[in-house]
């Protein structure tokens, strides 16, 4: 029996188009992305408001002895607080990181990278914030710090600091998981 190696619309192989890998564009990834981003960076924004209020600057509060200590710090800089003459220049890498978000999102087709940019973008707009609406003024606002973790890490943070660590690792693993922002899986490389 004769073989057809006309395409399904009788058009010879050359010419019939391939077929994409990605997966097709779901809307309800983006909401996925906006929510989880909505909450985190409003989850932030209303912790902060309460630490404000409620914890003196400076002063250490244990809350589970010396595992976890809440001490209220206002961060003109980066982490570790680095580079505390330049906060204007952290407002303008956080805006610009909340645009290439915004404008990327749009490719994602998976979950978990939603659920990662969803992180990352609540975490940068908690941060953000901070720059723009805290004193000592707009861009150049302290970022408000209070959770420390002196058996893990010597720096206070917030939980937009922890959303921004918690994208990075899951990046990582998706990665290292060969999982594509498209939703697919690639295969990881053999060893010759």
């Amino acid at each position: 029996m004769p073989t057809d190696l006309n395409g399904p619309d009788g058009a010879s192989p050359e010419t019939v188009a391939p077929r994409s890998t990605s997966a097709p564009a779901r809307p309800w990834i983006i909401v996925l992305l906006v929510a989880v981003a909505v909450v985190v960076a409003v989850t932030d924004q209303v912790v902060k408001a309460w630490v404000v209020a409620t914890l003196p600057v400076g002063v250490p509060r244990p809350v589970l002895g010396n595992l976890l200590i809440f001490e209220h710090v206002a961060n003109p800089g980066a982490a570790f607080s680095l580079a505390t003459g330049a906060t204007w220049v952290f407002s303008i890498i956080a805006l610009a990181v909340v645009v290439f978000l915004v404008w990327f999102a749009r490719r994602i087709r998976s979950v978990a990278w939603a659920v990662l940019f969803g992180l990352l973008l609540g975490g940068t707009l908690g941060n953000l914030t901070d720059r723009l609406t805290r004193p000592p003024g707009f861009g150049v606002g302290h970022v408000v710090d209070f959770i420390l973790v002196p058996w893990m890490l010597p720096a206070i943070f917030n939980l937009a600091d922890s959303a921004i660590v918690v994208s990075m690792c899951l990046f990582v693993l998706l990665t290292l998981l060969g999982r594509g922002i498209d939703g697919t899986k690639r295969p990881l490389r053999q060893k010759a």
